[in-house]
């Protein structure tokens, strides 16, 4: 029998592209191993903010008593943590399992089918979730929505969180493209909430012409708050006095509210009540989402990996106050628009720390200081580069004054580099004499 880190390696070797956009194959397969899903399901799609929509949805119907079932991706220390059953990550042994009937199906004699490894292991995924006995199964989108490996599965709710340019050589050079791409998610008569507070008009226009039910920020559903609390409404329904999301970040807002769509729009399949609602958003964890780990030096962990999460956490830096110096590890892909991330953190970000990352996709940390020397035109700013993130963390932790702050940002793997032993507690070498 395979181990789990053999069975990757054997998906890793199946297919000649990493990414291969389209659903014949891998629907070919589920349908030899008569996959369904008999839960409602919740699809959802974006640029960014899929991963905490995904995490608000799952707290506040599990809070209701809900049996939940959430696939993300990607990871960012175990694998396992890629589907999480009833809260809690997948057993390694199912999923070797899962690995295995994944494999019989699509083995069959004279008709053997290349999966990527994307494709193999949702299957597997998907697999595992239709035998857990889910009242509810929330599927997070990988790339773009319509070839999306997910997309097999007709979700009951839709949901397409902020859009913006990302992965542009799969779904185009522009919104619009890319929001067509996402818009591949929904399903006609079914509700779509749409959370991007500017949507580009080919969702809208998607959602038109499919006979979806459309429910949109700003027209739908709306909310507002002060710095105590915040309230939401929508179609009849309303939650005032909220506690603002566990998530930190200005932008869970927007996620939260396109949460309570979703949810409004089920609440004849899923109701919930107005405490578990409250409980959720109190509750909610994901690790990497604008993460606060507490110590001297303060150390915040993001894995925004583009221009438009590069902004946000540059505003909510930004929010934090004052820090006497702002440390940065950073590791992000070739791919990205690497120039105008290091433009957005730049004027907050004092001393960078550039590392390598175990990955071919990986921009160089060399790369990535000449990239950031021809932007800079701090004098008083400095870089340094190094093999991982952890020794660039290590770095910047012995460097930091007690009241400064570091953040860790650019990718999952560069955060995911740095909690593979635990999350770090940092302590400034002032305070170890």
């Amino acid at each position: 029998m395979k181990t789990l880190s053999e069975w990757l390696s054997h998906c890793e070797q199946l297919h000649p592209k990493n990414i291969d956009m389209g659903l014949e194959r891998v629907r070919l397969v589920a349908e030899r191993m008569e996959l369904r899903l008999s839960c409602p399901v919740i699809t959802v799609a974006g640029t960014n903010g899929k991963g905490s929509t995904c995490a608000m949805l799952e707290a506040i119907l599990a809070e209701s008593g809900y049996r939940t079932g959430v696939y993300s991706s990607p990871h960012l220390v175990h694998f396992e943590e890629r589907l999480r059953l009833l809260r809690k990550p997948v057993d390694t042994t199912a999923l070797v399992q899962a690995f295995e009937r994944v494999e019989r199906a699509r083995c069959d004699p004279g008709a053997e089918v290349s999966l990527s490894y994307f494709e193999f292991s949702t299957l597997a995924m998907l697999d595992l979730m239709a035998r857990a006995g889910l009242d509810v199964a929330i599927l997070e989108v990988g790339l773009g929505g319509r070839l999306d490996a997910v997309n097999i599965i007709d979700p009951d709710c839709a949901v397409i969180t902020s859009i913006d340019l990302d992965h542009m050589e799969f779904l185009g050079p522009d919104r619009e493209s890319i929001g067509r791409e996402k818009a591949g998610i929904m399903r006609a008569g079914r509700p779509v909430v749409v959370s991007d507070p500017v949507a580009p008009q080919s969702v809208l226009d998607a959602a038109h012409a499919l006979g979806a039910d459309l429910w949109r920020l700003g027209v739908d559903f709306n909310f507002s708050g002060d710095q105590q609390q915040w309230a939401w409404a929508g179609r009849g329904r309303r939650y005032a006095g909220l506690a603002y999301p566990a998530l930190r970040g200005a932008n869970q807002l927007i996620n939260a509210s396109g949460v309570l769509a979703a949810l409004s729009a089920l609440r004849e399949r899923l109701p919930v009540s107005a405490q578990a609602v409250r409980s959720g958003l109190a509750m909610v964890e994901l690790p990497g989402r604008f993460q606060m780990v507490p110590g001297q030096p303060a150390l915040v962990l993001d894995v925004a990996h583009n221009p438009h999460s590069a902004g946000a956490l540059a505003a909510n830096l930004d929010a934090m106050g004052f820090f006497p110096a702002t440390h940065a590890v950073f590791g992000a892909m070739a791919d990205k628009d690497l120039a105008l991330m290091l433009q957005r953190l730049n004027p907050i970000i004092d001393r960078w720390y550039f590392c390598d990352l175990p990955t071919p996709r990986a921009q160089s940390a060399e790369r990535l200081a000449a990239q950031w020397s021809a932007i800079n035109t701090r004098k008083d700013a400095s870089a340094r580069v190094f093999a991982d993130p952890m020794q660039a963390l290590q770095a910047a932790a012995a460097a930091a004054a007690p009241a400064d702050r570091i953040v860790v940002f650019g990718s999952f793997y560069t955060v995911g580099g740095v909690l593979k032993d635990g999350v770090p507690r940092l302590a400034a070498k002032q305070l170890n004499p």
